[in-house]
């Protein structure tokens, strides 16, 4: 919904980041006010980066991932809100200043599922889909990285080139909008199934939560199920399940335990529904191998199984969400050996919630022009509607106020026609293009070289 009639738009940040304003349509001001008062980040003196400026500042790097920090800032200004531009290292200490709490606090006062009942795809017999997964993001090679958040190791090759942080997310599929994460190094005790408590919290009655098999457990599966919400989970060749009952549909009924003495003895057993498959198809992976699906679902009249294995795939929905935060939104590129810029561990932070919020701040427009539309929001590309974002910022404060409601309706019907083709029946075989480097591997003794101590020329040895 257009947002914009009535809001009180001119505050200390909109008049110098007045290039912002367009974000305001789905980040008020006043809850930008509200969690730097919350988090209490109250300037002490005047001046230009204050914590209102920074903000914006932080939250406009997610949208313009492509610009190095200073870029970012004046893409956000117009030259005659300022004449000079701050240095670098006064925009790295302001963020320094702002910290995670505010961005954070904004994340979650902001976020909520972006399908409605009438969305198409993001619904299952009424229920919600919902995903859970976990990507790892490469981060500078600085000491600070590496010290919190580790390198991944690989057998004998020794630890990665770059230190990683590992995000856990709960993701609506219908839409890849991301309701809540968790951020880990890469070699944090638990894994990934040690983040899926804390967002467990996000789960509410009417959601159907797709897990994959590397989520599975008794107590994890109790703490998903025991907030309200359905679950379908694919399960690993390791965990028995015996037939209790079977059900028409070709299911049937088992009991999940703790371990193999309360199975044993009956004891804290859970009712769960099993459903058994294979495919035909040579040309797809895993032809003929047996798959199996656990859910919470045990009517097979009201959920039959054939529909419920085709719901379990519209978990790879999360995947795109993935590619398209990584690919797309953040690609590496020239200046930018990793997939995020920051050389602290506080500005990594700081970043990851920049740019989830960017990426959720993109997916609001894409859900209002697919619903405008009456599209599937699959069928926009996320990347043709964020260009359409990057390229009209700029345009809208030049807008007059009268004028606005319909220059966003355009806005929105711009976005609408940048449609991704019907996906094919297609199949990739899982190969890369380029498998190796001919350079030897970097190990810990070629990082942190001391600077040489004589010139080139003082080196010279003429034979």
């Amino acid at each position: 919904m257009h947002g914009s009639q009535g809001r009180k738009e001119s505050n200390g940040a909109g008049r110098l980041l007045d290039r912002l304003l367009l974000l305001q349509e789905h980040i008020p001001a006043q809850d930008v006010l509200q969690v730097l008062q919350d988090t209490g980040c109250i300037d002490a003196r005047r001046c230009t980066l204050t914590f209102e400026v920074t903000c914006w500042l932080v939250l406009a790097m997610g949208i313009l991932t492509d610009l190095p920090l200073r870029a970012v800032f004046k893409a956000a200004t117009s030259l005659h809100n300022l004449a000079v531009t701050p240095a670098r290292s006064s925009l790295c200490e302001a963020r320094q200043r702002l910290g995670i709490p505010p961005l954070r606090r904004l994340f979650y006062r902001l976020v909520r599922p972006l399908a409605r009942p009438d969305t198409p795809g993001a619904f299952y017999r009424g229920l919600r889909l919902m995903a859970i997964d976990g990507v790892a993001y490469t981060v500078p090679d600085s000491p600070a990285n590496a010290r919190v958040f580790g390198r991944a190791t690989s057998g004998d090759r020794g630890e990665a080139a770059f230190p990683q942080v590992r995000k856990v997310s709960l993701v609506e599929v219908g839409t890849h909008a991301e309701m809540a994460f968790v951020l880990r190094g890469v070699n944090a005790a638990g894994g990934e199934q040690g983040c899926v408590p804390a967002l467990c919290r996000h789960l509410r009655a009417g959601m159907l939560l797709l897990l994959d098999s590397g989520f599975y457990g008794y107590r994890l599966w109790l703490r998903a199920v025991s907030t309200g919400a359905e679950a379908l989970a694919r399960l690993s060749g390791t965990v028995k399940l015996p037939v209790l009952k079977a059900l028409p549909d070709g299911s049937y009924l088992s009991k999940v335990y703790p371990d193999w003495r309360a199975r044993g003895k009956d004891s804290q057993g859970v009712w769960v529904r099993v459903i058994r498959y294979t495919h035909s198809d040579p040309r797809r992976v895993n032809c003929g191998k047996e798959h199996r699906l656990l859910t919470t679902l045990l009517d097979a009249c009201s959920y039959p199984a054939a529909e419920l294995i085709s719901i379990y795939h519209e978990r790879w929905e999360i995947e795109l969400t993935w590619d398209e935060q990584k690919t797309h939104q953040a690609p590496r590129q020239a200046g930018k050996e990793a997939q995020l810029r920051s050389e602290t561990p506080q500005g990594v932070v700081q970043e990851v919630y920049a740019l989830s919020l960017g990426h959720y701040l993109t997916r609001a427009f894409m859900a209002e022009a697919a619903s405008a539309a009456g599209l599937d929001p699959d069928r926009l590309s996320f990347i043709a509607c964020l260009r359409v974002l990057r390229l009209r910022l700029a345009e809208y404060p030049a807008v007059p106020k009268q004028c606005r409601a319909g220059w966003y309706r355009a806005l929105l019907a711009e976005m609408a026609g940048e449609r991704n083709e019907p996906r094919r029946n297609r199949v990739n075989p899982r190969v890369v293009k380029v498998k190796m480097s001919k350079f030897k591997k970097k190990r810990p003794e070629h990082r942190s070289v001391h600077p040489l101590t004589q010139t080139f020329e003082a080196s010279i040895v003429i034979l």
